[in-house]
Formats: structure tokens, sequence, C-alpha cells
């Protein structure tokens, strides 16, 4: 169930200004930054804590702030008028979110909630802007990144185009492995802490059902090997992946 349980924002101490100085280097977002740019930063930044299930932005709502994850995980998430939840992204330490109604002024585009006991740093719209004005690096970057997220855009909406449950279910697991997992050449993939089947039928536009029911062919016919919670992408399973389908906006 989401919650908007919190504690107060703060203002970063010196105590922490080290330890989030070199958080923010390390963002794609400010890669490039001067050190002077970079403490100008994390002296305005606001500490902001969220219980697992929180939910940390919604949908429509104004953006006054961009947020930076300092501890735990977020997911990003549509939810439908009849309960149904589609999964965009999963984000981490290090990754951020929220910049684009900061830039466009319009309400937020998706759901941001939290999926573990989360830390994020916020920069709110007047310090974020003051800092583009004179640091024009960060507005390259941000090209960068947004490029990037239209091209992950580009192939969801073909995944959900042009493959059935079990293509687009392979395509999902192979990420997760390979983001999250580690390889096992013997074998394939390992996917330590595979999602639940709830998890998958949002990142994959499915239902739970469904799901199951895909699972349960893939380890009959030897594609995934269930270890406790891990999860071993085959080397048949891999096999037969091929490059997915290209589109215009990505070109």
């Amino acid at each position: 169930m989401i919650s908007n349980a919190q504690r107060p924002a703060a203002l970063v101490d010196d105590p922490k200004l080290d330890r989030y100085r070199v958080l923010v280097a390390q963002a794609a977002l400010f890669r490039g930054c001067s050190q002077g740019a970079l403490d100008d930063l994390v002296r305005r930044l606001q500490i902001r804590t969220r219980l697992q299930g929180s939910l940390i932005v919604a949908q429509d709502e104004p953006g006054d702030a961009m947020f930076l994850i300092a501890q735990g995980r977020v997911k990003v998430a549509l939810f439908g008028e009849n309960g149904r939840e589609l999964t965009l992204s999963t984000l981490g330490p290090g990754e951020f979110f929220g910049e684009m109604s900061l830039i466009d002024s319009r309400p937020r585009s998706a759901n941001v909630v939290a999926l573990d006991d989360t830390t994020v740093l916020a920069l709110t719209r007047d310090a974020f802007s003051a800092h583009l004005k004179a640091h024009p690096q960060t507005a390259m970057n941000i090209i960068s990144e947004l490029t990037a997220r239209l091209r992950r855009a580009d192939e969801t909406i073909a995944s959900l185009a042009l493959h059935d449950v079990e293509s687009r279910l392979v395509r999902t697991l192979e990420r997760l492995a390979r983001e999250e997992g580690e390889s096992a050449d013997a074998v394939g993939l390992v996917l330590r802490k595979r999602p639940t089947q709830q998890d998958l039928a949002n990142m994959v536009g499915s239902c739970r059902e469904t799901i199951s029911r895909t699972f349960t062919s893939m380890i009959k016919r030897g594609l995934v090997v269930p270890r406790g919670r891990a999860l071993v992408l085959t080397r048949q399973l891999l096999d037969r992946l091929s490059p997915g389908p290209a589109t215009a906006a990505a070109l």
C-alpha cells in the first residue's frame, strides 16, 4: 500500500558534504562540472527520506524539484484506472529523476515509488535553473540523458507492439540479469534475485496469470532454471535472442 510517510527534509550538513559531493560528481547529469559547481550544488541539496512503498512523486502533480538517489531503489511507473501498472524503469543510487518537469514546467509524467527505504537528494527548481545558467555543460548532459531515455522508450514501444509475452519476458529477464546478475559461462546468466511474477507482469505489460503460465512453460523446456530466489537463464535461452527492431525516433 502506497503511503506518503516521510521524515522532515534537511539541508546537507558539513559532515556529510564529502559523501554527497562524490555522489553528485558521479551522476551522469553533472559529469564534467567544475569542483566549484559541485560544491555549490551540494550545498543547495535537501535530504529527503521515504519508506518502502511510499510515493515519492505522483503523475500529473506539479514538479518543483529533481531528485538524485543516494540510497535504495525506486520504480518509475504508470498506473491505469483499472488497477493495472506498467513499470517503465527501476533506478538505484547515483541515478536521478524529476528533471523533465523542471525543464518544461509541466506536471510529472509518471509516478515514482520507493522499492526500499530510500534517501534522495532534492534540488529545487530555482537552484537547478541557476546552475544551468552558470554551467552549460549540464545542459549538454541533459540532452544526452534524454536521448538515451528516448531510445529506451522506443525499445519498449517496439517490444509491446512486435513481440509476444514470452519474447518480452525473455528480453526483460536478460536485461535484468546483465544489469544486476552475473555471468556463468558454462550455463548462461544468473539473476541473483528475480522479481516477483507481478513485478515482471508490470515490466512487460501483461498480467500475473499469463506470466505464471509462460514461466512454467519456459521451465519445462529448460530455458530457465530456478535456484531458490535466483534464476538461471540458460545458454539455450540466450542463443534465441536477436537484436531488437530499430525505430525511426531512435536513429
